[in-house]
């Protein structure tokens, strides 16, 4: 029997996610903070909510370009973390759920930019969950504010999928299997300290794989336009076949806009 995976979100994003993606560092975020505002054509001072905003590397960045920047994160592990990072507190952080962000003027149509990034979106099981992230954005953007979703490309993932890792990182071993399974990237994650049998911390982690046109309706939905799609931080065009990520980038239509003029 298939075994369901019940909120995996809810414990993955622990202590050892540092360890698991310890190779995503500051000098990256860096340079794809760069080629995002060159996306966003943001003025200086903008304000940017960086939704699963994780250990807080993007929004630092942002922080110290000159933007003004609010963290959100379900886990309390990695803000702490985060805030750890940010010892002048240039960020707001904010431990919450990216379905239901705070109903407060501190996010209703108060960003001029979102950002999602490295396929913080998919994980629930039934597309209207997605949708309801959809919603939370457009309500969080001011009217003519950008977002940025950075996303898996589901054809380049399903052809390039590596069933099966192993890394050794500070003397602990970190083993990966992965496989595509009812419409979702499935991975499971073991954690054992090298010479013990006897500790293995085991997660799970699941995203679901949407089609471009698929997620094109689902912003359309929400209210939102997509206006081009980059295939990576490189900045080259979107391809089905060839590119690593999915990297939507649009906006939030103005008021009193005709969306079908």
């Amino acid at each position: 029997m298939e075994k369901t995976v019940h909120k995996w979100y809810e414990e993955s994003f622990g202590k050892d996610y540092l360890l698991i993606y310890r190779h995503r560092d500051r000098r990256q975020a860096e340079e794809e903070v760069f080629k995002m505002m060159e996306w966003l054509k943001l003025p200086t001072h903008s304000d940017i909510l960086d939704l699963c905003c994780g250990m807080g590397r993007h929004a630092l960045t942002l922080a110290h370009t000159g933007y003004r920047v609010t963290g959100v994160d379900l886990s309390s592990e990695l803000l702490q973390e985060a805030r750890a990072s940010d010892p002048h507190g240039l960020v707001n952080w904010v431990e919450g759920d990216m379905r239901a962000l705070p109903e407060d003027t501190m996010f209703k149509e108060r960003f001029d930019a979102v950002i999602n990034l490295f396929t913080s979106f998919g994980y629930f099981e039934e597309d209207h969950e997605q949708l309801t992230v959809l919603r939370e954005i457009h309500k969080a953007l001011r009217p003519g504010g950008r977002f940025i979703i950075d996303y898996m490309n589901a054809e380049y993932t399903t052809n390039h999928l590596i069933p099966f890792s192993k890394r050794i990182v500070d003397g602990t071993i970190i083993s990966e299997t992965r496989r595509i399974f009812s419409g979702f990237v499935m991975k499971e994650i073991e954690v054992r300290v090298q010479g013990s049998n006897n500790l293995t911390r085991r997660y799970s982690e699941r995203v679901k794989l949407y089609s471009p046109e698929k997620l094109a309706d689902m912003l359309t939905s929400a209210g939102l336009t997509l206006d081009t799609i980059y295939g990576n931080y490189e900045g080259q065009s979107y391809d089905r076949k060839q590119s690593p990520r999915m990297i939507m980038v649009g906006h939030r239509e103005e008021r009193g806009t005709n969306r079908n003029a």
